[in-house]
């Protein structure tokens, strides 16, 4: 199993790759750990998203399906700047700060995401984002999204509107 997460081991449950262990812990909202989360309610909050926006019933219906739910005891660093990157982060419930260099630049509320270059390339994050509450995030993972882009290619599209315009958004900001 060496080498096949790329993220630290630590954060890896081997009885169940794909569980998120540590200080992630599983929300017991998703049936496969034991809850019930109707699949609608994560398709509604999917659909809120500005990633997913513009995705179609259908394409959200599969982003439902391959996205696992995972939570963050306030305080703990949920992705720390200069680390690998494994994937997309959703904030369901709770906040968390943003900080660059120990200088924080953002808030992030339900509705908000991080991580979204690591879908496309799994590089270092450029930043680290610390829980100022208990957070509930959906993630989806850069091997997930791939398979997921095999099906239904339009998903791409959709993401990559996104993150150019927040690359607009950053440029203009660090030019002005």
């Amino acid at each position: 199993m060496q080498g096949l997460f790329p993220f630290p081991a630590r954060w890896v449950d081997r009885a169940r790759p794909l569980r998120v262990a540590s200080a992630m812990q599983p929300v017991s909202g998703r049936a496969e750990w034991g809850g019930a989360m109707a699949k609608k309610d994560v398709v509604d909050r999917l659909k809120n998203v500005p990633i997913f926006a513009g995705c179609s019933k259908k394409e959200l219906d599969a982003i439902s399906n391959a996205v696992r739910e995972v939570q963050h005891q306030s305080g703990s660093v949920i992705a720390a700047e200069g680390e690998p990157g494994a994937g997309l982060f959703i904030i369901d419930q709770g906040e968390a700060d943003v900080t660059i260099g120990g200088k924080r630049i953002n808030r992030l509320h339900p509705g908000d995401f991080f991580g979204e270059m690591a879908l496309l390339d799994g590089g270092p994050r450029t930043a680290t984002v610390t829980a100022v509450t208990d957070v509930t995030l959906f993630v989806l993972t850069e091997w997930v999204y791939r398979g997921l882009l095999a099906e239904h290619a339009t998903i791409a599209v959709h993401t990559l509107e996104t993150m150019a315009a927040r690359l607009r958004r950053a440029t203009k900001a660090a030019t002005t």
